[in-house]
């Protein structure tokens, strides 16, 4: 298994602290606050905990404050329901006695019945961007924010490899959608409950920064800073998160500098295993006086 890989594992191992509670680390991070999909990651993993036999199909979680990286996270699981078809679970994250993020989980005991889903976008295959992302990262680094360069510098647990990759340059997409190929960095266990937890820990990877697409800008642009606000993940049919995902997004709406955008998330033979949306802040740095 690759470091980046066992790292993410690390982090999603969370310790018991008591029937219900459970603690969280942060690796060591130049970002002065803790990445998002990481609570969300480390609340689902906290839920999954406190149910046996079923599969998450749904979640629904608000950020409330950013996470400190440097203290533990506290998660705080309420089990409001034990039901034959349906489970349902709340999670708290605490940091220095406030919450700072809230989940709700619904699992589900699956049923046969009626199936449809969207169509696949039709674009290239992830073997085929790969000689692009050196060539990428030399123009697209140097345009960061000094924390967000170091971190994408860095190995990192997620592999991303976009498709429209000439947008981080200003290029506008005709359609304003956004395509990226994602999987973790490693070979990760079998059980599909790991799978779920790794997605949704990625699934807070680019999507906010598709509200800048209709604009021909990034969050990876010095002049703007993001934040998630809200996130929802309905999970749908099953998937390996260590094989190539495809994250089509588009965001339909942008006002009051909040950007709201969504996704869906595909495997290779174009099965839908996921749909994702989420409202997040994108505010224009202030120039300083």
């Amino acid at each position: 298994m690759s470091v980046p890989a066992t790292d993410l594992l690390a982090i999603l191992n969370l310790e018991p602290l008591e029937v219900n509670l459970f603690r969280g680390t942060t690796p060591p991070t130049v970002m002065q606050r803790v990445f998002g999909g990481q609570v969300l990651g480390q609340a689902l993993v906290a839920a999954c905990r406190t149910v046996e036999g079923v599969l998450p199909h749904s979640l629904h979680a608000y950020f409330l404050l950013a996470g400190d990286p440097k203290a533990p996270i506290v998660y705080e699981v309420d089990r409001i329901r034990d039901g034959k078809s349906f489970t349902t679970r709340r999670v708290v994250a605490i940091q220095h006695g406030q919450a700072i993020f809230t989940l709700m989980v619904s699992f589900h005991n699956d049923e046969p019945g009626l199936e449809h889903q969207a169509e696949m976008p039709q674009v290239p295959p992830p073997e085929e961007l790969a000689s692009r992302e050196s060539e990428m990262r030399a123009k697209v680094l140097p345009m960061m924010p000094e924390a967000v360069r170091r971190y994408y510098e860095s190995e990192r647990p997620i592999e991303l490899r976009p498709v429209e990759a000439g947008r981080y340059l200003g290029k506008k997409t005709e359609d304003g959608k956004f395509n990226v190929w994602i999987r973790a960095a490693g070979k990760l266990p079998d059980d599909p409950a790991i799978h779920q937890c790794v997605l949704a820990y990625a699934s807070d990877m680019s999507l906010l920064d598709a509200a800048l697409v209709p604009h021909g800008r990034s969050l990876f642009e010095k002049d703007f800073m993001g934040a998630s606000l809200d996130h929802a993940l309905w999970l749908h049919r099953p998937f390996r998160a260590d094989d190539w995902l495809l994250y089509a997004q588009e965001s339909p709406s942008m006002i009051g500098s909040r950007g709201f955008a969504r996704g869906l998330i595909f495997r290779r033979d174009g099965a839908l295993v996921a749909s994702v949306a989420q409202e997040g802040l994108v505010r224009i740095r202030r120039a300083e006086a």
